[in-house]
């Protein structure tokens, strides 16, 4: 019987999860993660492509209160732009 594999997809070292139009980016276990939100798409072809991302760095600490817990928000035009900032933030130390 195959053993079934549980670890995520990564990108850049950092777990990469997606539901529907939100991609989740970075460990749960770590201080922040970040949020990557598809908030347009633009159909080219039969595909569809997200060409307006909200991305939002959020700390991890289950004693914030919600209002607190978002850090920084960008918002980038495409995918590859949107990792590459939450990247950029998950990497730096200073928040």
């Amino acid at each position: 019987m195959a053993e079934k594999n549980n670890r995520f997809f990564e990108y850049k070292g950092y777990p990469l999860v997606r539901n529907n139009d939100t991609i989740y980016y970075g460990n749960m276990a770590d201080e922040y993660v970040c949020i990557l939100s598809i908030v347009s798409k633009t159909k080219v072809g039969n595909i569809e492509i997200a060409d307006k991302i909200r991305v939002q760095k959020m700390a991890t600490a289950e004693n914030l209160p919600p209002d607190k817990m978002i850090i920084k928000t960008s918002e980038k035009p495409s995918l590859y732009e949107a990792l590459d900032i939450a990247h950029v933030w998950l990497t730096r130390k200073a928040s």
